[in-house]
């Protein structure tokens, strides 16, 4: 049954909010790669250039070392996928607010465990381990 007073949405309105919560969730997940891929080539470029000043090719008194690049290789993806969570969220929120219950955001629970990884990364470059 209805409420008085509010049409059912017909099925070109739900296809089209189907359309933009899906379109919501592939640029999540774009935001993911892209966050991926910058704590993990800032993970790598970290150890890689901290393997080569322990064998004496690059001279450790640099004023951007190895750590400190990857680091910010790192804080820039987390603050890139926090910044698109963020986003994403209110954009689901504002879909829920108007067309009611949406199913729950997969590309947001991948985002969450890639910020829990990228978490370590830093603390593991951060602390040196």
């Amino acid at each position: 049954m209805t409420q008085v007073g509010t049409a059912p949405a017909d099925t070109g309105t739900k296809l089209a909010v189907d359309r933009t919560r899906l379109a919501y969730e592939r640029t999540m997940m774009a935001w993911v790669r892209t966050a991926t891929s910058l704590i993990s080539f800032g993970f790598t470029i970290h150890k890689f250039f901290e393997y080569r000043v322990q064998q004496g090719a690059i001279p450790p008194d640099r004023i951007l070392g190895p750590a400190e690049f990857g680091g910010i290789m790192i804080a820039t993806g987390l603050a890139a996928l926090i910044i698109a969570s963020i986003d994403h969220r209110r954009s689901i929120n504002e879909l829920r607010a108007a067309y009611g219950p949406m199913p729950r955001s997969a590309a947001a629970a991948i985002g969450v465990l890639i910020t829990a990884l990228g978490g370590l990364a830093l603390l593991g470059v951060l602390f040196r381990l």
